[in-house]
């Protein structure tokens, strides 16, 4: 049975997802395959490598860096995570992904992006840390209004959660029949309506699809978190979420901030962990 590990997006409430993550490495638990959107490929991509407490490290240390993120950087390049910082200075140069690991491990990696022409989602499977499959992390994090758009291979691509935000029916299609699905948002999360539909019909008229993936994005989470929540009643889904939202910004500059959320994700895993154990088992 092919067992999956599946992490929403949320910006930089996906530390909460790294503190879970940390745990899960450090109890040795392994998955067939993993699934992120958005952060939760950007950060995820560190369980592929092994790298326990490596997305903490560098979220602390460089969130203050403009280049990382910041205003300036949406002005100066056009992205407010800066594409050649976030992705090739910080992880090739100052905290250093492990290539070899990520490669050397078996464990099948996607990233999900969403199709600026069609508005739907694409599923890459990730094979390295080289140039053009760190792109497609970047496409599937790339938030509409603060991004460009990623051309890779004459395909534009934004943010995976546009389309696809939590992409259990995706790994249940793949043939993963045991899934654990980790939450950015508490269980009793509805998403409404975006205030920024106004804008984004301004700034992303050339793309009417992604428009309409937009205007449609939270009855999709909503209908999408009650299947979630319905597979876990029948037991072949394992949820771990925050108990309540997390007090941390999309931008968060303040590390004690990102280490509080961290420390939230580390917890709920900690006391749920015999029982994700025997979930496992099987």
């Amino acid at each position: 049975m092919k067992q999956g590990l599946i992490l929403e997006g949320g910006a930089m409430r996906g530390l909460f997802t790294a503190g879970v993550m940390d745990v899960l490495m450090e109890a040795g638990i392994r998955f067939d395959g993993i699934v992120g959107v958005s952060a939760g490929a950007a950060f995820g991509c560190n369980y592929k490598s092994r790298q326990i407490g490596r997305v903490l490290r560098y979220n602390t240390t460089y969130c203050k860096d403009w280049r990382y993120c910041s205003f300036r950087s949406l002005i100066q390049t056009g992205d407010l995570y800066g594409a050649q910082f976030c992705y090739h200075t910080l992880p090739e140069e100052l905290d250093l992904f492990d290539d070899a690991a990520f490669q050397a491990d078996p464990t099948e990696f996607y990233a999900v992006c969403t199709d600026v022409k069609s508005g739907q989602p694409v599923y890459h499977k990730v094979e390295s840390a080289q140039y053009g499959d760190l792109e497609w992390i970047r496409a599937s994090a790339s938030m509409p209004l603060v991004s460009r758009v990623v051309e890779i291979d004459g395909q534009g691509l934004l943010d995976g959660g546009i389309s696809d935000s939590i992409p259990l029916k995706f790994f249940e299609g793949q043939g993963y029949e045991q899934n654990v699905v980790i939450l950015t948002q508490p269980r009793g999360y509805v998403k409404k309506k975006n205030s920024l539909q106004w804008l984004m019909k301004l700034l992303l008229k050339q793309y009417p699809k992604v428009l309409e993936a937009m205007e449609q994005r939270h009855i999709v989470y909503n209908e999408t978190l009650q299947y979630i929540l319905q597979k876990e009643q029948e037991g072949s889904v394992f949820v771990i979420a925050p108990e309540e939202k997390l007090d941390i910004g999309r931008t968060e500059k303040d590390p004690e901030k990102l280490r509080q959320v961290y420390a939230l994700g580390r917890k709920a895993t900690e006391a749920r962990l015999q029982e994700l154990k025997t979930f496992l088992k099987q």
